[in-house]
């Protein structure tokens, strides 16, 4: 006993070291972050600690109550910051940005996910906190000697000397780390969490100011680019649909790896496997959202640009100048919705669609909604679907109609009587939910279809369904290994961004269409099978019906694919086998990766369509 109360702790070294080890088991065990060598693993584990160092070292200055309290505060507010990533990894695979924190009017909506993703044995993320109280309370071992001038100068040099090693030995491993990538996991592994939100801090102010500072001739590079890629649309398929109605279903969460498939014995989407066969089937088509999601796909769709890397265009910049899908089906004569069974501010919806130029969005309250018809999000698909019919049939013609759903939504929760077939047996609670919402949503888009034939609305329309993003995040990848029957790699994981497209146009023959696309691909599509000619527009998608496309599909965290190639995660993979191969394969491509996503953000972060004339673009 006597040597215990010899040995005395210091209250800053003693929080420090907690927290740091505490970050460190963090990184291997919630975010599951893999080294391929020693070198990595010494990163991974020394990344925390200067920043730690560096917040925690003002408790030198201080003394007695008031660094009990700074440091008790401080070391509160860090390990919520690493909890709040840690709840938010769990289902997105993804970090927390400062444009997704300022999305504060979803969280309202978001109480049912949250509550999910909690678990009890969350306390450890503050364990830290009870020993340092203990640590307070038990003076014994509790050393108040103050820093000497010397020690305290050589305790900052050595923060500063870890900050400066952490970030040279990052750069050994992934040369121009701050200037050239997208993916966070890699932003993390190698300068830490904490360093990661204030590398993320200094991106959010100068994205702010590029607005600013943008001009006109900023546009000159990024047209040439886009002229230079435009494919011209099919003949044959060109304005096949014009002055037909436009419906457009946006499938909630949908993934191409349940299409055709059976989960207990039972077909998971029997509707959706039988009217593909009517229709033109894409199985090899990406979604290509990043944070915004369900957001993210509708800006891919209305604008046939890039999302942002961090939070939500529609949040960021929704109030920008866009050439929108919308506008140019209005300039034809088009009344142009949204129905939607939500509050209409989720996503900034009301202020983005006024933006994108939609003449009407069907929000929660034009929609009768209790209780009994309403779980998890809000109201079920059947009957939303149901009371849209109405305003269908009200709306002028032609009409261009997009409808999103909401009952197939992380976590997947369904009312017993809405069950169509059993869930599936798995570790993973949100795998095993996902069938039995999907079989929903099959069924509620039968059942509209069968009233669009009812109401004579069918025939008069084309029909447009996609999954707007993944619903099963890497997270889960045990569980889905169990389900394909095959350990899931970084090759199977972009594979499984897979979301089905389904185009029905009145008329036409059904047949699949296996050439590489993204959802980046669906607003030249569309304007061209309605006869509507995107020659000269700011775009990064082509015709999906055009005969010459490249087939180069781009993902929002630089992932890409071909015909013959997969690359992601530094990696690239023979698409045929799913087996690495050498760098150099996929390297023809990466450079027009790179500018496509930065012309992109060019485009959003600068606001430059204000600057854009087509008239004199066609010139």
């Amino acid at each position: 006993m006597s040597i215990l109360k010899k040995f005395k702790l210091n209250l800053v070294v003693f929080a420090t070291i907690l927290l740091w080890f505490k970050t460190y088991l963090v990184y291997k065990i919630n975010f599951s972050i893999n080294t391929e060598n020693i070198m990595q693993e010494v990163i991974l584990f020394l990344n925390p600690l200067s920043f730690i160092m560096l917040v925690l070292g003002i408790g030198i200055f201080l003394k007695g109550k008031k660094r009990n309290i700074y440091i008790l505060v401080s070391s509160f507010l860090i390990s919520f910051v690493l909890y709040a990533n840690a709840v938010y990894y769990r289902e997105f695979n993804d970090f927390i940005t400062i444009p997704l924190l300022m999305q504060t009017n979803n969280l309202g909506d978001l109480g049912n996910s949250i509550i999910a993703l909690v678990s009890w044995f969350d306390f450890f993320y503050f364990i830290d906190l009870g020993l340092i109280l203990l640590m307070i309370k038990k003076q014994a071992f509790l050393s108040n000697k103050l820093f000497s001038k010397i020690e305290k100068k050589a305790f900052y040099f050595i923060t500063l000397g870890l900050m400066f090693l952490n970030i040279g030995l990052a750069e050994t491993q992934r040369p121009e780390l701050l200037t050239r990538t997208f993916d966070r996991e890699i932003l993390v592994k190698n300068i830490g969490t904490y360093h990661f939100h204030i590398y993320d801090a200094v991106l959010h102010t100068k994205t702010k100011a590029q607005r600013a500072m943008a001009d006109g001739n900023e546009l000159v590079d990024i047209e040439n680019f886009t002229n230079a890629h435009f494919k011209e649309p099919n003949g044959e398929l060109f304005g096949i649909a014009k002055g037909k109605n436009i419906i457009l279903i946006s499938l909630e969460s949908l993934q191409n790896f349940v299409i055709g498939e059976t989960v207990n014995g039972e077909e998971i989407t029997p509707f959706l496997n039988q009217f593909i066969k009517e229709s033109f089937y894409f199985d090899h088509f990406y979604h290509q959202t990043g944070q915004g999601k369900t957001s993210d796909s509708e800006f891919l769709l209305d604008n046939s640009l890039y999302p942002l890397g961090r939070g939500a265009v529609f949040f960021t910049h929704g109030s920008n100048e866009y050439d929108t899908l919308t506008k140019k089906l209005k300039e034809n004569g088009y009344f142009t919705s949204v129905l939607h069974a939500n509050n209409k501010s989720f996503w900034n919806r009301d202020v983005v669609y006024q933006s994108f130029g939609y003449d009407r969005f069907y929000s929660l309250t034009d929609f009768e909604v209790s209780p009994e018809i309403s779980v998890n999000w809000g109201m079920k698909d059947i009957q939303f679907f149901e009371q849209s019919i109405h305003h269908l049939k009200e709306m002028p013609k032609p009409l261009y109609a997009k409808f999103i759903t909401l009952t197939n939504h992380f976590p997947f929760t369904l009312d017993e009587e809405d069950r169509y077939i059993d869930e599936y047996d798995s570790q993973s609670g949100t795998l095993n939910r996902y069938f039995p919402t999907v079989r929903y949503m099959d069924e509620a888009v039968k059942l509209f279809i069968e009233d669009l034939k009812n109401e004579g609305l069918y025939e008069e329309s084309i029909i447009v369904m996609y999954g707007d993003h993944y619903g099963i995040s890497e997270n889960h990848n045990k569980a889905m290994g169990q389900f394909l029957n095959k350990e899931i790699t970084p090759f199977d994981t972009v594979q499984l961004q897979r979301v089905p497209l389904i185009i029905h146009i009145p008329g036409q023959e059904g047949r699949t269409i296996s050439s590489i696309s993204g959802q980046i691909d669906l607003k030249p599509t569309i304007l061209h099978l309605m006869g509507i000619n995107t020659k000269g527009d700011i775009q990064f998608g082509t015709d999906l019906f055009a005969n010459d496309r490249d087939n180069l599909v781009i993902l929002r965290d630089g992932s890409f694919i071909t015909n013959d190639f997969v690359f992601t995660k530094e990696t690239c993979y023979d698409k045929l086998t799913g087996e690495v191969i050498s760098p150099s394969s996929c390297e023809p491509y990466t450079q027009q990766v790179k500018q496509e996503l930065e012309y992109s953000d060019k485009v959003i972060y600068g606001d430059l369509l204000r600057f854009f004339d087509k008239t004199q673009s066609q010139s």
